[in-house]
C-alpha cells in the first residue's frame, strides 16, 4: 500500500508542459535553453521529448518570444 501511495505522489509531482502549437513559429529558442534536453522540434513545432527529465526551471517558458509554451509546476504541500 505504501508503494502505491508513493507512486501516486510521484505521478502528482510531475511537471506538465503545455505547448500552443498555433503560436509556435519554430524558432527553437526553448529547445536551446532547456538544460535537460526535454524539448525537441517535430515538423517545425516544439514538442516534449522527455518529460521525466524536466526539472521545472521554466527556461523554455521564460525565453519563448511568442508565449507558446507553459510549464505547470506541481503544488507543494
Amino acid at each position: 500500500m505504501a508503494e502505491t501511495q508513493a507512486a501516486e505522489k510521484k505521478q502528482q509531482q510531475k511537471h506538465k508542459i503545455k505547448i500552443i502549437e498555433e503560436r509556435c513559429k519554430g524558432c527553437e529558442i526553448c529547445v536551446v535553453y532547456c538544460p535537460e534536453d526535454v524539448l525537441a522540434m517535430k515538423d517545425l513545432v516544439v514538442s516534449v521529448a522527455n518529460l521525466d527529465k524536466c526539472t521545472g526551471c521554466m527556461r523554455c517558458e521564460l525565453f519563448c518570444p511568442d508565449f507558446a509554451i507553459y510549464v505547470d509546476l506541481p503544488e507543494k504541500s
